[in-house]
Parts: structure tokens; sequence; C-alpha cells
């Protein structure tokens, strides 16, 4: 992977030193490498689709860290989280009808899934931090 990833005991000053957001843009990267091939770069609908999807993961969890506090954050995770359940549907069916190989398909949906877990813990830690500060 090249993205770095901060020692979890640093606090988070920027939405680039969230694992999540690492871990979305490497995909992001390898999906957009993937579609770029034929015969899934023809299927302009799908490839459109997923490569919104993962971006959409991505400017969420970003857009989410800006915005005025945690409750906002933890409704941008919940989306970014929503996302990631629609790469990973689109992924079936990209596998299902011959764009990607099984091995392609099944390594990104296992980035996909740990994807969604981040995201869930993400979410879980920010509604905990939302509790505590009432």
């Amino acid at each position: 992977m090249d993205v770095i990833e901060k020692p979890k005991t640093r606090k988070v000053a920027r939405f680039e030193d969230l694992i999540a957001w690492q871990r979305a843009r490497q995909l992001a990267k390898e999906i957009y490498f993937s579609t770029s091939r034929k015969p899934f770069a023809q299927d302009f609908g799908l490839k459109d689709q997923i490569t919104r999807a993962i971006v959409s993961v991505m400017s969420n969890i970003a857009e989410g860290f800006e915005r005025s506090g945690r409750a906002e954050f933890h409704q941008f995770l919940v989306i970014a989280k929503g996302s990631c359940a629609e790469v990973k549907s689109q992924l079936y069916v990209a596998g299902d009808i011959g764009y990607l190989s099984q091995s392609e398909a099944g390594r990104l949906m296992e980035q996909t899934e740990n994807l969604a877990r981040i995201l869930g813990k993400l979410k879980a830690a920010v509604a905990k931090q939302r509790t505590s500060a009432k």
C-alpha cells in the first residue's frame, strides 16, 4: 500500500490521517485500475456506478470529518459505509459476468469488507464520543 498510516496514539488532525480514508483512497485507485481494462471499461454504466460509489466513500469520510460536529461526522460515516456496500454489490456483478477474474474480484471484495469493518469501528467510536460529550 502506498499510503502512510499514522500510529493509533496520535491525534487525528486531518481527514488524510484517518486510516479509513487512506484505505478508501487505495481501494479507489485499484477499482479505477480494474475498471480501465476491457471489457469492464466498455460497460459505461457499471464502470461509472462503481467508481462513483468508491469515490463517495472517500468523499463522505472527508466531508464528514470537516463538518462542525460529531453528529454530522457520524451521519457521513453511515453514508460512507452504505456506499461501501454498494461497491461490494457491484463487485459481485463484475465478477459474475466476467469483467474481473475470480481472484481479482475476491481481492477487491476482501479490501471492501475490511474497509467496511474499519468504517464500522470508526462510526462506533464517533458515536461513543457523541454520547460521552453529552
